[in-house]
């Protein structure tokens, strides 16, 4: 095998095994966001995890209630969820616990509201 062709060779296997080594660090961050369903009904909320790492989660809010709802929690809210239908809410958590509520008024006091522990 000539110098070149050889050189050739090992240049395009260090470009092949960096865009492998590249592309699964960006899969490996990508899944680091944690994803949270919450169901909201008269009166409550259930999550699919009381327990999250810090950093970006998405909660997936389903209202399975007669009355419209949203979701609270560190500072942000979903909009007001209608009956049957749903939202999303991304948020950047810092570990801790956290609360959250229906805004609606009366409904956290009636026990829309909890805590989801951050890690």
């Amino acid at each position: 095998m000539r110098f070149s062709t050889r050189v050739a060779s090992i240049a395009a296997t260090v470009i092949m095994l960096g865009t492998m080594s590249a592309t699964a660090l960006a899969a490996r961050s990508h899944s680091t966001a944690k994803a949270v369903t919450v169901t909201a009904s008269e009166f409550k909320f259930k999550l699919s995890t009381k327990t999250v790492p810090h950093g970006a989660v998405t909660f997936t809010v389903v209202n399975k209630g007669a009355l419209p709802h949203d979701f609270k929690i560190a500072g942000k809210k979903t909009p007001l969820i209608k009956p049957g239908k749903s939202a999303r809410l991304a948020v950047t958590l810092k570990a801790g616990k956290l609360t959250y509520i229906c805004t609606v008024a009366g409904h956290a006091a009636a026990g829309m509201k909890g805590t989801l522990t951050v890690k």
